[in-house]
């Protein structure tokens, strides 16, 4: 099946300008054309479904063009292309830790202006004990105040 490139745009949610700049990049290496007009196949919708995900795992264009070269070379390339979403998992690992510890925090002060709120104010929170806090944001309150 052959899509256009507004079809394309559709179905990934990609801007039309960005497709054109991926193929100017080289990332569709055997996208057709019939009179001019870029014909997408199964093969280059796969491959921006990929392109999308390495784009949100923080991966840069560049690199990204490796991979695809890579993917053109064939079955030598396993290992650097194994190599590069190990790294990626990594990162997006490390990514997703850092936001869970940022969502904590979040959740923290959420629980802690309920309280407030149902306190009327803060003097009670002033000098809660660790114990006292729900458990899945006492690590939170544990980082903020460190020697309670």
């Amino acid at each position: 099946m052959t899509y256009t490139i507004g079809q394309v745009s559709e179905m990934i949610g990609l801007p039309i300008s960005t497709l054109r700049y991926y193929d100017k990049m080289g990332l569709f290496p055997h996208m057709k054309r019939v009179s001019g007009v870029r014909q997408f196949s199964d093969t280059e919708v796969d491959a921006l479904r990929i392109i999308a995900c390495l784009k949100k795992s923080g991966l840069e264009i560049k690199y990204i063009k490796q991979f695809m070269d890579w993917c053109v070379l064939g079955r030598d390339t396993y290992p650097q292309r194994k190599a590069l979403f190990e790294k990626q998992i990594e990162t997006v690992e490390t990514e997703i830790d850092r936001m869970n510890h940022v969502l904590t925090l979040l959740k923290y002060k959420r629980w802690y202006y309920t309280q407030a709120i149902l306190d009327g104010n803060e003097e009670r929170l002033q000098t809660i004990q660790s114990e006292d806090i729900p458990e899945e944001i006492r690590a939170a309150f544990e980082e903020l105040h460190p020697s309670v």
